[in-house]
């Protein structure tokens, strides 16, 4: 992302310089990439509130695997208690069994009826031993069942905290960026607010909108109508511009030309109202290079001409709103793409 982005910046530079206006085609190329820019600033809110779901997701499964796994250790502790009860069982019958060999060995000369009764008693109780040692089996099996399903539950869970704990940590990473972000986007607002306060009243405003800070100037500032001379005052206000530009290179620049819905009579030089709008947005350019050191590959340039209003009114008012330049600062996010890449 980064590269595609230095690459755009790069082909719009070299454009800048080699040709006096920017071909139609470009600019709509121009304008493509700034909606994939909103596009890719409206998938970061979407992958931050992406995890925000998993992790609540996450902590669910988290809850009724501890539920699960507490009704396999009561199921245990059960299935133990009823186990050594029955080998107390078993042990005693087996002492009963030897008494039973030792009385039917005493017995085995007594009368043959006695002796039969003995034998059936002790087949009994023989059968009554190997049927509690198929049960004390079957608990051994059962026993070793839930205790093997305990550990895999136990492992579950310890993998699963492993997943929420990074997820959180990642979480945690992602809005530190944005709210460092926003951090740097308020405090640049405030430094290009102090640079230009003295040219608020003289149609001049500096807004925060989708996390860039926007300067937007009237027509009045800075052009004649249908010229794109930038007069002495709104030459002034860029300079200021430029010197806060210049001291923080983190941030790119993009200069929008907007035009009202009149359509443009003007000479040979100048088309349409396309024209014009480019040709303004340069204007504006070539203010900003002079005799600073910003380096022209955070600049690029736009003609929106009448399409991107701010008042849709067909009023002498809303036009004039209309016609207007618009510098758009938007802080480098190279740290926040590197932390999604790695989700």
């Amino acid at each position: 992302m980064k590269k595609t982005f230095y690459r755009i910046l790069k082909v719009f530079a070299i454009a800048f310089l080699l040709f006096a206006c920017v071909p139609l085609n470009q600019f709509r190329d121009l304008q493509d990439k700034q909606k994939k820019c909103n596009d890719e600033r409206d998938m970061l809110k979407s992958k931050n509130d992406a995890l925000i779901i998993d992790t609540t997701e996450m902590a669910a499964n988290i809850r009724r695997l501890q539920k699960q796994i507490s009704g396999l250790v009561q199921d245990t502790a059960l299935l133990g208690k009823q186990y050594r009860n029955l080998e107390k069982q078993y042990k005693k019958s087996l002492e009963i069994n030897k008494e039973l060999i030792e009385s039917h060995d005493a017995l085995t000369k007594g009368s043959a009826e006695e002796a039969k009764k003995l034998l059936s008693k002790l087949q009994q109780d023989q059968e009554d031993l190997q049927k509690q040692e198929n049960e004390m089996h079957g608990l051994e099996i059962t026993l070793d069942e839930k205790k093997k399903n305990l550990d895999e539950l136990q492992n579950e869970l310890t993998e699963k905290n492993k997943q929420l704990e990074e997820r959180n940590k990642k979480l945690v990473e992602l809005e530190s960026m944005l709210n460092k972000k926003d951090s740097i986007v308020k405090a640049l607002k405030t430094k290009v607010s102090e640079a230009l306060n003295q040219f608020e009243k003289e149609g001049l405003s500096v807004q925060v909108r989708n996390g860039k800070v926007y300067v937007s100037l009237e027509e009045k500032l800075l052009f004649k109508s249908g010229k794109w001379d930038v007069d002495p005052k709104g030459v002034n206000a860029i300079k200021k511009l430029a010197g806060v530009l210049e001291k923080d290179p983190d941030i790119n620049v993009m200069i929008e030309g907007h035009t009202d819905d009149v359509l443009y009579k003007g000479d040979s030089q100048i088309l349409d109202n396309w024209d014009l709008s480019v040709k303004r947005a340069t204007s504006i350019v070539r203010i900003l290079l002079a005799g600073t050191k910003i380096d022209p590959k955070r600049l690029s340039v736009a003609g929106r001409s009448e399409y991107q209003p701010v008042d849709n009114a067909k009023t002498p008012e809303a036009r004039q709103k209309n016609r207007r330049t618009e510098i758009i600062l938007t802080p480098k996010l190279d740290e926040l793409f590197k932390i999604l890449e790695n989700q």
